[in-house]
Order: C-alpha cells, then sequence, then structure tokens
C-alpha cells in the first residue's frame, strides 16, 4: 500500500499514527517481498503477527499461509483490519485486540508457528525474551527493528551485550538486510533491518537458566570494569575464587564481559557450583 493510499485510509476513519506505539507503516513494495522470502511461508504454516497495524502486510501473510493470528494492541487500527478483512470475505486471518506483552500466548501456541513482526524501539527486547521464554518458542522469527538493534542482537566477542547474550542463549540471530527509513510513513528518525531468530531446540532447566543469566548479570553490571570485579561483587565471591574459577575455564580474569561469547557463559555456569 502505498503512502498516499495509507494516508486516505487513516483519513477515512479519522485517526493518526501514534508515536507512542511507534506507529510507522511500512510502505515499500520490495520490503515486504523481503520479509516474506525471509519467512519461507508454506500454505500449513500458522503465523503470530505483532503489531499489524492496517494489514500492509497481514493481508500478503494470509495469503501464503494457513492462518494468521494478528495481535494489534490499537483499538481503532483493529477496527479498520476487521473491516478490510470483513469486506474482502477473508476467513484465515484473526484479529486480536490486545498488548502483546501483557498476553497469555499458551492458547495460541500449541501447533507449530512461526512469528512475524515489525517492532517498535520501546518493545523489542521484551517481545523477543517473552518468545524466546515460552514452552512452546515459534519455529522461526521475521523481525523488523530498528538498525542498530538489530547489530547488537547479532553482535560477536568483543561487542557482546546482555541483549545479545540474552538472545543467543536461546536462538541464533541473523541480519537479513537493512531497511532505508524511507521506506516507511511517517518517516523514523533511524533506518532499521530485518532479522530471522531461529531457536533451538535445546531445551535447558529452569534451574540451568536462571544460573546462566544471575552470572551474566554479575559479569555485565559494569561492563567497563574487568570479570574479577564484576563477579566477585555480584556473585559475593572473594577475588581469589573468582579467578581461580575464570583460569579454569580458559578465561582471563582482566577480560571484560563484551569479550566473552555465549559458549564461555555456558562454561561457566556448569562450573559455578565447583567454586
Amino acid at each position: 500500500m502505498r503512502v498516499k493510499n495509507v494516508k486516505i485510509l487513516l483519513k477515512k476513519y479519522g485517526i493518526r499514527p501514534l508515536k507512542s506505539l511507534g506507529q510507522n507503516f511500512l510502505v515499500d513494495e520490495k520490503v515486504f517481498d523481503r520479509i516474506m522470502r525471509a519467512a519461507e511461508l508454506s500454505s500449513n504454516d500458522v503465523v503470530l503477527e505483532i503489531g499489524p497495524g492496517i494489514g500492509n502486510l497481514t493481508l500478503r501473510l494470509g495469503e501464503r499461509t494457513q492462518k494468521v493470528i494478528a495481535i494489534e494492541k490499537d483499538k481503532k487500527m483493529c477496527e479498520i483490519l476487521k473491516k478490510m478483512l470483513e469486506s474482502q470475505n477473508i476467513k484465515n486471518i484473526k484479529v486480536i485486540n490486545q498488548d502483546a506483552l501483557k498476553l497469555d500466548f499458551s492458547q495460541y501456541t500449541q501447533k507449530p508457528y512461526k512469528l512475524v513482526a515489525n517492532l517498535p524501539y520501546y518493545i523489542t527486547s521484551p517481545v523477543i525474551r517473552k518468545f524466546l521464554e515460552l514452552k512452546k518458542p515459534p519455529k522461526s522469527m521475521i523481525l523488523m527493528v530498528q538498525k542498530e538493534v538489530a547489530q547488537r542482537i547479532c553482535a560477536k566477542p568483543p561487542k557482546l551485550s546482555v541483549l545479545a547474550v540474552s538472545v543467543q542463549f536461546y536462538a541464533k540471530p541473523k541480519i537479513i538486510s537493512y531497511i532505508s527509513k524511507k521506506s516507511f510513513w511517517p518517516q523514523p528518525k533511524v533506518d532499521s533491518a530485518i532479522i530471522k531468530i531461529i531457536p533451538f531446540k535445546v531445551g535447558r532447566s529452569q534451574k540451568y537458566t536462571e544460573k546462566f543469566f544471575k552470572i551474566v548479570k554479575a559479569g555485565f553490571s559494569h561492563p567497563r570494569k574487568q570479570l574479577i570485579n564484576n563477579l566477585s561483587k555480584g556473585l559475593s565471591l572473594e577475588k581469589q575464587r573468582i579467578e581461580k574459577w575464570l583460569l579454569k575455564n580458559k578465561i582471563q580474569p582482566t577480560q571484560r564481559a563484551e569479550t566473552l561469547s555465549v559458549e564461555y557463559w555456558q562454561k561457566l555456569t556448569k562450573t559455578y557450583s565447583k567454586i
């Protein structure tokens, strides 16, 4: 849908894009095609879409899949989308007026599904974490996020962050392509990126996961400080014990948290009880 058509549609219903909800509508046909290719959809797929807006992408998803469940927080946007679906007699797209961060997704994730979303900055991290931590995570996640956030999620040592470690603990993220801010209306201040996240099939116990993030949180508590200092303070353990623990796992005590890959954080987690 072109910018002109989006404006006409919104004017018809007397509404404007809300900055508070990060409503920047994708209006570039080529970008829609990239998202669809990245999602690798089939007629048997079930798709959860977060933030469908006026349905630019939703209708395309519906044409390719068995079912689309679209979660939209803005009530007015839901009304527009529902009327559009009714006018075209589309039956395989269900619109739900809910906040994705508060919704219990268990009833919608009984069957294998894929997640597709154009995420505003302020909910990017919590949405990704929420779906990766579900008992039944999606088969894949195709997300439109800010360029900088995409780069942080997919970063490698020595530029890791808590966000990168949190995502890479559960899944393998990959940047598919960068998207110009000119591809949206209203035009945002920064460029975006399409990322694809494939959750690992290996399950981990809750106890192990809690221990992992306890150590990671302690390690990143002061990013510019050395690991030995952060872990000693964060875990309330003597520096000598921390030093021995780190060296045993072939990690220098003077290193910073951003230099450790997820594999090293996992090694620390597995040997934590032996400190």
